[in-house]
């Protein structure tokens, strides 16, 4: 408790950091922050070729179907790989100021999730050009979505923060890892074509009801199942509270390591 009370006097430091760390995303580019608009188009406008003429798939419209999960799952893959290395890559400060180190992981992950955030900016005008549309009613439940992914990349960013000061090469495995992981998350297939004695292993991956969650809203127009929040729900709390209490253990002897 004493440390959330530490790290909400802080707050204006995480603020400090999401800034510089969206400001530096860009930093020297032409276009600067747009690119946080150019990207996702970019890459709607190959998997709309790709998709369309090179790789027909029996899904109508399978791009967006893609791209309704392609920007979220990006924000998680950013923040688990980008997340490993915020203690290293502040060392110093780590090593010469007091502060909660939780601080570092929470403002890479929210500075990530605004970038996500304004990517949808990009998500929703594609929806309404495609035909699909959006309901209103059911875009409601991409509040409680976004919060639960939030709450499950920021537990495992503290993951891997912290033990990636103890053990360098996990920066790299988790590149590896990350890849994997996609390929186990319905991003570029339906949930529906998993044979029925794969579902269990299937269903205990904490991206696979978030994922489905967020296609139910943007592709299928339709307020998300409560089975899939709820199962979101409970797997990225328990991600959270899993993440802070490792990140508290090993936090301990981080300047000695750095």
């Amino acid at each position: 408790m004493n440390t959330i009370k530490e790290i909400y006097a802080y707050r204006e430091m995480i603020f400090s950091l999401v800034r510089k760390d969206l400001r530096g995303r860009y930093k020297g580019s032409v276009l600067g922050f747009l690119w946080t608009f150019i990207n996702p188009l970019l890459q709607l406008v190959v998997y709309t070729i790709v998709f369309s003429t090179i790789m027909k798939n029996g899904i109508e419209k399978y791009y967006i179907f893609l791209f309704v999960a392609l920007i979220p799952w990006l924000f998680f893959s950013t923040s688990l790989q980008g997340g490993s290395s915020v203690i290293l890559s502040q060392k110093d400060m780590v090593k010469k100021i007091y502060f909660p180190r939780q601080i570092l992981p929470i403002a890479f992950v929210t500075s990530c999730f605004v970038n996500m955030i304004l990517s949808f900016v990009i998500v929703f005008g594609i929806l309404i050009i495609a035909g699909i549309g959006i309901n209103v009613q059911a875009v409601f439940y991409l509040i409680p979505i976004m919060i639960i992914e939030y709450v499950l990349a920021l537990g495992i960013a503290m993951i891997s923060s912290a033990v990636t000061v103890y053990f360098r090469d996990l920066e790299h495995i988790l590149g590896i890892v990350t890849m994997a992981w996609m390929y186990m998350t319905p991003i570029m297939y339906s949930s529906d074509i998993v044979p029925n004695e794969y579902m269990t292993l299937f269903n205990l991956n904490p991206m696979t009801p978030v994922i489905s969650a967020y296609r139910d809203v943007l592709y299928y127009s339709k307020i998300p199942e409560m089975a899939n929040l709820t199962q979101a729900f409970f797997m990225g709390i328990s991600m959270l509270v899993i993440g802070w209490y490792i990140f508290s253990k090993l936090e301990k002897h981080f300047a000695e390591e750095l």
